[in-house]
């Protein structure tokens, strides 16, 4: 089964990757908005960006715990606690983000690029005590980044992990008395249908604040654009390998009495 979600996990990141430049066309073409529109070497030249790379690297890796229970209820092997804190944790995680990339996409209409000011209130909080602790304030210190960009992805951060963990125990508490099929289950059914309602939010947001020529506002709601529809198809990856199993589970019988 292992080679199963093998393939599962590979067909998941190479659909990623063939969309990524049709995307960023998409996302900043003419039909958006009046802005500035992306030609094709620009959108090629996402393929040289080392996020890119660690963004593909992230979905994959979450497209692998999201398979831990499947491979295990595939393989007909006994399914521990311990191993149903790999959905728990990645579905609380996409959630989360999820609900925080709706609520910027919304406030990016609503307050243009100062939308963004509430990641830089919490970095500056959150900054006044990294700077006294020995490990974080090493790092602050060789991070290169000036103050006040320093003060946005420290927010961002900040947020991101709170969101994850709120939701994560949100997720728990409606999980924790389900079985571990009815689990993934319900961990494909949150991450699709919030999803849908967050591309609701996201696509339009994009659209307004193109045609506004925002400054910072389209990256984000294009990042909202991303985040929706990488989540979709990841949570389509359980049912695909499920696929592959009752596919492997049918042929096997015909091979073995052939032989």
């Amino acid at each position: 089964m292992k080679r199963w979600a093998a393939l599962t996990v590979a067909l998941y990141a190479l659909t990623l990757l063939v969309l990524s430049v049709p995307g960023v066309l998409v996302a900043f073409g003419t039909w958006a908005g009046k802005g500035e529109s992306v030609h094709l070497r620009e959108a090629i030249g996402v393929f040289a960006e080392w996020g890119y790379w660690v963004w593909l690297v992230l979905m994959a890796t979450a497209q692998v715990l999201l398979l831990v229970v499947p491979v295990r209820i595939a393989s007909k092997r006994p399914v521990s606690r311990r191993s149903l804190l790999a959905p728990i944790l990645t579905t609380g995680f996409f959630f989360g983000h999820l609900v925080l990339m709706a609520l910027t996409s919304a406030w990016c209409v609503v307050f243009k690029d100062k939308a963004f000011d509430v990641f830089g209130a919490v970095g500056e909080l959150t900054l006044i005590d990294a700077r006294h602790h020995l490990l974080t304030g090493k790092f602050l210190q060789n991070s290169g980044l000036n103050p006040a960009s320093l003060d946005y992805v420290l927010g961002m951060f900040t947020v991101t992990i709170i969101a994850w963990l709120v939701w994560t125990l949100v997720f728990y508490w409606f999980a924790r008395n389900d079985s571990p099929e009815s689990l993934v289950r319900r961990a494909i059914r949150w991450l699709i249908r919030g999803s849908i309602l967050e591309l609701l939010v996201a696509v339009p947001s994009h659209i307004i604040v193109r045609n506004r020529q925002d400054c910072c506002a389209p990256f984000s709601t294009f990042w909202g654009l991303t985040t929706g529809l990488s989540v979709m198809l990841l949570a389509f990856g359980p049912g695909v390998f499920f696929l592959f199993a009752e596919r492997f589970a049918r042929l096997r019988p015909a091979v073995i009495s052939s032989q």
